[in-house]
């Protein structure tokens, strides 16, 4: 018990101390105009106060990530629980304050158009296509396994479920921001964080430890290392990239700068705690590493999540907190769809104030994500980790050019970035879906790719002065 509220008092700590830093360091100016207040238009730029900004940037950036994620990395101890708690304050939510504020000075725009303004208009197509795939992939997860969960909650299939949420996603998506995800997404982040605290509340009453072996060794049944699958498997639960194409969206709605700290840092805070309370569930209830594995081999992420909830509050208690876990995957899903069709739009230059242009893109989309979760998804979780990490290393590479260029202390991006490139390298080297070299020879690859782009990095961004970012 003594180790979660350490680690919590850490989270919150880090929010006021390190993130008034970052914030210090990027500068606020309230007196300047946000692009809600500068150019609505009552579809995407829409004022929203600022609670409500935060609620829905919570519910967007979390999706499966901090509770799907926190149970895998438990497998290896509580070894996990120190990458989320300084995952979340010095790489998550730095990624995610500042894809908010740039977006926010740059008029609303993503993630694509600072890595065109930083790395030329070629590197601006290619992420195109690195996003329409990721974010396909991110739809289709958070259908299917949300699909999952109800299906096995209710004697309705899986298929009619997946036609569901997939029609619901659809609706989201052509819909003004605060239509449904601004008028009803807050309640829905309530909700979760009640029933997450209530199964807290209910931990403190049991006799069992939460934490049964108190040791930072990887405690992995298998053996599987924690560089790098830990840090790829936590996912949303300390740093994801695809909060950079979320942040945007919220970008669009903030009325004042002074804002951004507690809507973009503070929503990625308060997601490292959900995912710090979900690690702790997860320990407590299997109580050894090999329990969880098991678990999670026969039934699936989706199913220890289930047993966790029921296991700690009952059978009705256990219904409500897996039915607040699938709103939290839909919310995520139609906002990944939803976000793609503004990057689709802004790279063609597609206005979205006509109904069918929003019809014409999202259709598109949507197909392909339909077509992708009738595939084989056992392996759409590795897939979207490995993803997922890239983007975030591609993102805080990004901010890193651009803030060394401007003079900005770009330290606060540069040592994550240099950390996750390891990561991302070492992993695609190492597992299945990529190359299968032993862990040794994975490590050090990774080690020599993200020395590589370092050694890059300082050798050509101090020569470039880019024009000043537009507000």
């Amino acid at each position: 018990m003594f180790l979660f509220f350490v680690s919590a008092l850490l989270l919150v700590s880090g929010y006021f101390l390190y993130g008034a830093f970052v914030e210090k360091v990027i500068g606020i100016d309230p007196g300047r105009k946000t692009p809600a207040v500068a150019n609505p238009d009552g579809v995407d730029f829409v004022p929203m106060p600022p609670l409500k900004v935060f609620l829905v940037q919570f519910l967007n950036i979390a999706g499966l990530g901090p509770i799907f994620g926190a149970v895998l990395g438990i497998i290896y101890g509580p070894v996990c629980l120190l990458w989320i708690v300084f995952g979340s304050i010095f790489a998550g939510a730095v990624h995610d304050f500042l894809s908010g504020m740039f977006s926010v000075r740059m008029n609303g725009r993503g993630i694509m158009d600072l890595v065109s303004e930083v790395f030329g208009r070629k590197s601006r197509n290619a992420l195109m296509i690195f996003l329409f795939i990721f974010l396909i992939l991110v739809g289709a997860v958070f259908a299917v396994n949300p699909a999952k969960m109800l299906a096995n909650l209710t004697p309705v299939s899986f298929a009619w479920w997946l036609t569901v949420i997939f029609g619901y996603y659809f609706i989201a998506t052509m819909f003004s921001v605060d239509k449904i995800i601004g008028r009803v997404y807050p309640y829905f982040a309530v909700l979760l964080l009640v029933m997450s605290v209530w199964m807290l509340i209910r931990l403190c009453f049991l006799p069992q430890p939460w934490y049964p072996q108190i040791t930072f060794a990887n405690l992995h049944p298998a053996g599987q290392p924690v560089l790098p699958l830990l840090f790829i498997m936590v996912a949303c639960g300390a740093l994801s990239g695809f909060h950079a194409t979320q942040s945007p969206m919220m970008a669009r709605c903030l009325t004042n700068e002074k804002y951004g700290r507690p809507c973009f840092y503070g929503a990625m805070i308060l997601e490292g705690l959900l995912a710090l309370m979900w690690a702790t569930f997860g320990m407590a209830f299997y109580q050894n590493p090999d329990a969880i594995a098991a678990a999670v081999k026969t039934a699936g992420q989706a199913g220890a999540v289930g047993q966790i909830s029921t296991g700690l509050l009952g059978r009705a208690g256990g219904f409500l907190t897996v039915l607040a876990v699938v709103v939290l995957a839909v919310t995520s899903g139609d906002t990944a769809f939803r976000s793609l069709r503004l990057n689709v739009a802004d790279f063609f230059n597609i206005s979205q104030k006509n109904r069918k242009n929003r019809l014409m893109i999202s259709s598109i989309i949507f197909a392909c994500g339909i077509a992708l979760s009738l595939t084989d998804t056992t392996k759409l979780w590795m897939y979207f980790g490995w993803a997922n990490q890239t983007l975030a290393c591609i993102t805080l590479w990004t901010f890193s050019v651009f803030m060394r260029r401007k003079g900005i202390n770009y330290w606060i991006t540069l040592v994550p970035a240099v950390f996750m490139t390891v990561v991302c390298g070492s992993y695609i080297l190492y597992d299945k879906i990529g190359f299968g070299l032993g862990i040794n020879a994975s490590i050090t690859g990774g080690m020599i790719i993200s020395a590589v782009i370092t050694a890059l990095y300082f050798i050509f961004t101090k020569k470039t002065a880019l024009p000043e970012a537009k507000h």
